[in-house]
C-alpha cells in the first residue's frame, strides 16, 4: 500500500488546474487554422 500512496503523493504536486488552462488554450488556438484550412479544401464555402 506504501507504493500507492506513493503514486497519491506524486500526483497531489501536479497543477491539473493549470494543465486544463493550458489544453483548453491550445484548443483555442489550433481552431482558428483549422477553420481556415477546412474552408481552404471546401473553396471556400462552409
Amino acid at each position: 500500500m506504501d507504493f500507492l500512496t506513493g503514486i497519491f503523493d506524486g500526483l497531489g504536486g501536479i497543477n491539473f488546474e493549470a494543465i486544463a488552462q493550458l489544453t483548453m488554450l491550445a484548443l483555442i488556438v489550433i481552431a482558428g487554422p483549422a477553420v481556415i484550412f477546412v474552408l481552404a479544401l471546401r473553396g471556400g464555402d462552409l
